[in-house]
């Protein structure tokens, strides 16, 4: 039997490569710091002080039974808020997960008004309907938070698209953690941010752990600021231990977004000094991580030295800061007990049909 010969297929020529795209926008994080007066140093040492105190005496009074729920503290996350939030302009929009008591005091919420929530008072944010994990101000331009892990993504997006449709130069700043980095409705947003060119600030607050499980063993790519690569969103990495590397970064960040280059994406390593949630004994972790994170990298630590080497205060002048702020976060507390529960007739308010 024969066979036919097949004519061999002459080998194709090569395309010539196409040259590399540019880099979408992204650049490489560089180590910037903000040049602060001494009166900025006192300010963020000061909010991020009442956050600390807040959510210590917040933490007691979770322990007394007098707030129900769950409780998600920020302590150790301080300088991330204060240092995104000092670069925001009246107007802005801001929205977050459900730890959010150190977003809401910074955005100039009273420490009343927010203890008083966590207690389930009339006198809260929200009237007492919210708790820990649900506050809104929208006055003060904070948006809520949020329970559904990375819901806030969208809807965040969705406030940089009412800023763009009202044609003002004011942004979106919408918070999420390293845990709803994975979740779908994120990419959804980012790629609906990116199409439409919408002033939206994703800030990642990587505190490394999410609800207990390292981004080591969650994340195949654990730099999340490039998690907006394939959607050409430009984003760096930053020290969020430090205050003014993430004013820096920020002030960056904002300038893009307002001057209509579309969004951007800030991923802030921080770390939270306790548990996920109140109920959290964080036992995927070791005590001396945690002890070696506050001694060698304490953002209000950090902060109170540069005003010592500066001369801005001296050490009796701080403890004075102290003890004030202990004061007003004593006087919420008391607020939060002695303020009475929300009329049965709420039941009834703010509810959509």
């Amino acid at each position: 039997m024969t066979t036919k010969k097949t004519k061999s297929a002459s080998p194709r020529k090569a395309k010539p490569a196409k040259k590399a795209a540019a880099s979408p926008r992204r650049r490489a994080a560089k180590p910037t710091v903000y040049k602060a007066s001494n009166d900025e140093l006192l300010g963020f040492y000061r909010q991020m002080l009442l956050i600390r105190r807040f959510e210590e005496k917040a933490g007691q009074m979770y322990g007394m039974g007098l707030i129900g729920g769950f409780c998600h503290l920020y302590i150790g996350q301080e300088a991330v808020v204060v240092g995104v939030q000092s670069a925001l302009k009246d107007g802005d929009s801001v929205i977050t997960g459900y730890r959010e008591h150190g977003h809401m005091l910074v955005g100039g919420t009273s420490p009343k008004a927010v203890m008083a929530e966590l207690t389930g008072r009339s006198g809260g944010c929200s009237r007492g309907k919210g708790g820990s994990m649900h506050m809104f101000d929208p006055a003060n331009g904070f948006y809520g938070g949020h329970g559904i892990v990375g819901a806030q993504v969208s809807l965040g997006t969705g406030l940089g698209f009412a800023a763009k449709y009202r044609k003002n130069d004011n942004v979106s700043v919408a918070y999420f953690g390293d845990g709803a980095a994975n979740q779908g409705q994120v990419y959804e947003s980012f790629n609906m941010a990116e199409l439409w060119n919408l002033p939206v600030i994703y800030i990642i607050e990587n505190n490394q752990y999410a609800m207990g499980t390292s981004v080591k063993r969650a994340s195949s790519e654990v730099e999340l600021f490039r998690r907006g690569e394939s959607f050409r969103i430009p984003g760096e990495q930053v020290d969020g231990m430090n205050v003014l590397a993430v004013r820096a970064a920020m002030d960056k960040a904002v300038k893009h977004c307002r001057t209509g280059n579309g969004p951007y994406i800030l991923e802030l390593k921080t770390y939270r000094y306790r548990g996920h949630s109140m109920s959290d004994p964080a036992k995927y972790r070791s005590r001396e991580e945690v002890q070696k994170m506050r001694a060698d990298h304490d953002a209000i630590d950090q902060v109170k030295e540069m005003i010592l080497n500066k001369g801005a205060m001296d050490e009796a002048g701080l403890k004075s800061i102290d003890k004030e702020i202990k004061a007003v976060v004593g006087d919420a507390a008391s607020f939060a007990q002695e303020c009475p529960e929300p009329e049965l007739s709420e039941l009834y308010t703010d509810v959509l049909a």
